[in-house]
């Protein structure tokens, strides 16, 4: 028993060729033999010269869809049987045709929601099984692997008909378990690239491909990576759809932590698809673990470095979220506000640390404090000159003039990117 499984994109159509006579005259006496129309009478609609009108039932949760309908929204599937064997009836037939609806997810046993599909015959020893893939509650039917289901379920349907001979001595449990699976590693490099390594059969190549690594073959044999300048968001979406392909596949996948986009929080990925807030807490463990003020500086510098550090990136982000505040509603300008004295308190908190490098060197010893002193502070270019001295560094040097010495009025306190209240 072999399944051929195709996708259309007119059902009307489809249903006018099945009915008719064929190609070649060979359709005879087409005949409806099952299906399910969700309260459509698909019984009276498959008379004769009424194809039309079974089309319409079945499209029916398509054309809910709108603009979501997908270009072939049709699923047919031819089903022959041995042709050496003597042919099933049409109630058999029918039994076959609600297994294969139901082993695919086209309409589970049960599911009030199902897709729409019918079995009809017009040939010896051939059923053709037409559903549309919108579900009645207006979800899509995922088709991947439907190929794979209806072949393993056609075969156990023909093993029990005795069309096949079964397996005289199954194979042990014990014995399959010691046969080694393919493993494949997939992780993150220190260049921001990706790699699978490991995949060296077509069939993991191919999965590996399709979830958009490029495959690389030279003298160090066959790999896949992903470039470089794939953003860190979608680096985690290709890693993790590839992985669940693989796995899919029976082939055993280390997908590195930093990689699963999941959504639900695991122990190797607490914050689940808070990204941003998982990469602050890797930095957080990172300072905690720092053995000297050489590793302690390398990894502040992640959170103040004025261009691509962590504060920097926050209040850009906090003043844009006041700005698009602004844009989306012009009465929301006390919100807007807020969003903008945040980002000033994020400022405030850059300068207060602006050229703290020198001093983080002297942490535990890794550097004389002669050097560190003798060690000249960068020339700040324009992003850090206007996180030069913090409102409350420069207050409190006002103060302090009082006791003598003159005070420091020269401090550039960046202005505020953020909209002021408005004159109602």
């Amino acid at each position: 028993m072999i399944a051929h499984l195709q996708r259309a994109s007119d059902t009307a159509g489809l249903l006018s060729y099945l009915y008719g006579p064929g190609e070649r005259g060979n359709h005879i006496r087409p005949r409806l033999i099952a299906g399910d129309g969700h309260g459509a009478p698909i019984d009276l609609l498959a008379e004769s010269g009424s194809p039309p009108y079974l089309a319409r039932a079945l499209d029916a949760p398509v054309e809910r869809l709108g603009g979501r309908a997908p270009e072939r929204p049709v699923w047919i599937c031819s089903v022959r049987s041995d042709p050496r064997r003597p042919d099933l009836t049409d109630s058999q037939w029918a039994t076959v045709a609600r297994r294969l609806v139901a082993v695919t997810g086209i309409a589970p046993e049960g599911d009030p929601d199902a897709c729409r599909w019918i079995a009809m015959r017009n040939q010896p020893r051939q059923v053709h099984v037409v559903a549309t893939l919108a579900r009645e509650d207006g979800s899509l039917h995922n088709a991947y692997r439907d190929a794979f289901r209806l072949q393993t379920e056609c075969r156990r349907i023909a093993t029990e008909l005795g069309h096949l001979p079964t397996t005289p001595e199954p194979i042990s449990r014990a014995l399959e378990t010691n046969v080694p699976a393919p493993s494949i590693i997939i992780t993150a490099e220190p260049s921001g690239s990706v790699s699978a390594k490991g995949a060296g059969d077509d069939l993991s190549a191919t999965l590996l491909k399709h979830a958009g690594f490029q495959q690389i073959e030279d003298w160090y044999g066959r790999r896949h990576r992903l470039p470089t300048t794939t953003p860190p968001v979608d680096r985690a979406a290709i890693a993790t759809h590839a992985a669940e392909m693989l796995r899919a596949a029976r082939y055993g996948v280390d997908l590195d932590p930093s990689l699963d986009s999941g959504l639900t929080a695991t122990p190797a990925n607490p914050l689940g698809s808070y990204i941003a807030g998982a990469e602050l807490l890797r930095l957080t463990d990172q300072i905690r673990s720092a053995e000297n003020g050489d590793d302690l500086r390398r990894a502040v510098d992640h959170l103040l470095h004025p261009e691509h550090g962590a504060l920097e990136r926050v209040r850009e982000a906090l003043e844009a979220a006041g700005e698009q505040i602004t844009d989306l509603d012009d009465e929301a300008y006390q919100l807007a506000d807020r969003f903008g004295f945040a980002a000033e308190f994020v400022s405030s908190a850059q300068s207060e640390l602006h050229d703290s490098e020198v001093e983080l060197l002297g942490i535990g010893g890794t550097q004389p404090q002669a050097e560190a002193r003798d060690q000249s502070p960068r020339r700040p270019g324009p992003q850090a000159a206007a996180l030069a001295t913090s409102p409350a560094a420069a207050k409190a040097k006002g103060s302090s003039a009082f006791g003598g010495g003159a005070s420091d009025t020269s401090a550039v306190v960046r202005p505020s990117q953020a909209p002021g209240p408005r004159a109602r």
